[in-house]
């Protein structure tokens, strides 16, 4: 009888091993992984298509890509883009202005679908987002007051400068870390908007930022501003997407793709620009 029940409590033993070995494998699997569901399935594409919408987020004072018009409509050449894209996706495109500092956070809580409004790769976003390919160059460049006596970078030595936060302007700043510290302050702003409006009353010396809205602003309001020759940084814009939402990004690159060789992105590039400044092919 005592041979009997040492067995049985030997069975027991073993089998508890075994359920316990099981599960920390299990555990350990997931903890390894960093994912909770195991189909991995990508169902971007699907979801958009299910709901007949894409929610562009944007900030609505970033002209020429997205910016309010006289008339309060948000228009701009990424919106024209957007808008053939969604129409090509068979879905209705739907305009979200955000505040560019959360942009993360308003895309990975499901506000928005994407980040379409000049948009700069940087390594961040690219860890936070799953990124389109570049569709057009850009550079980061210094902006002051057409009757400023700067020319250079070095002529704002113990001057002010000021950026939109949450911008790559930040890391162009970062990346010319002696411009910077010779700098008296920076000054981060809402958007560029405002930033040229303090300078325009001399609030500051200095904005930068994106080479293709200084260009804009200097033609929209000629002899008000001047952009030095100097860069600060080279950059390419891209669309931002959720991380993982990899078939929502390859079906938009598809129909960029398609439209740069049918000639619409070039000529919707003409339209804001004078000429064709993407770099999709």
């Amino acid at each position: 009888m005592k041979k009997i029940i040492k067995l049985m409590i030997v069975l027991v033993m073993i089998a508890a091993f075994t359920v316990a070995c099981g599960t920390k494998g299990k555990d350990t699997d997931v903890a390894a992984t960093g994912e909770t569901n195991t189909d991995g399935i990508d169902t971007s594409l699907d979801d958009i298509k299910a709901k007949g919408k894409l929610v562009l987020g944007l900030d609505d004072a970033f002209p020429p890509m997205g910016f309010q018009n006289d008339n309060q409509e948000i228009v701009g050449f990424d919106i024209d883009v957007a808008k053939e894209v969604a129409k090509r996706m068979g879905v209705e495109l739907v305009l979200q202005p955000i505040s560019w500092e959360a942009k993360e956070l308003e895309l990975s809580t499901k506000n928005i679908d994407c980040i379409w409004n000049g948009m700069s790769y940087n390594k961040d976003r690219d860890e936070a987002m799953t990124l389109s390919v570049p569709y057009m160059k850009n550079t980061q460049v210094a902006v002051v007051l057409a009757t400023s006596d700067v020319n250079t970078l070095a002529d704002l030595a113990g001057k002010t400068v000021v950026i939109q936060n949450g911008s790559t302007a930040s890391d162009a700043m970062d990346a010319n870390e002696e411009f910077k510290n010779s700098l008296k302050e920076l000054v981060k702003v809402e958007d560029n908007v405002q930033a040229l409006l303090d300078l325009k009353v001399s609030g500051s010396d200095a904005v930068v930022m994106d080479e293709v809205v200084a260009r804009y602003y200097t033609e929209k309001e000629a002899g008000i501003y001047k952009i030095l020759d100097e860069k600060l940084a080279d950059e390419d814009y891209v669309i931002g997407f959720r991380k993982g939402d990899t078939a929502l990004n390859t079906e938009v690159e598809k129909h960029l793709k398609d439209m740069d060789a049918d000639g619409t992105l070039a000529q919707i590039s003409e339209t804001w620009f004078g000429t064709d400044l993407t770099t999709i092919k």
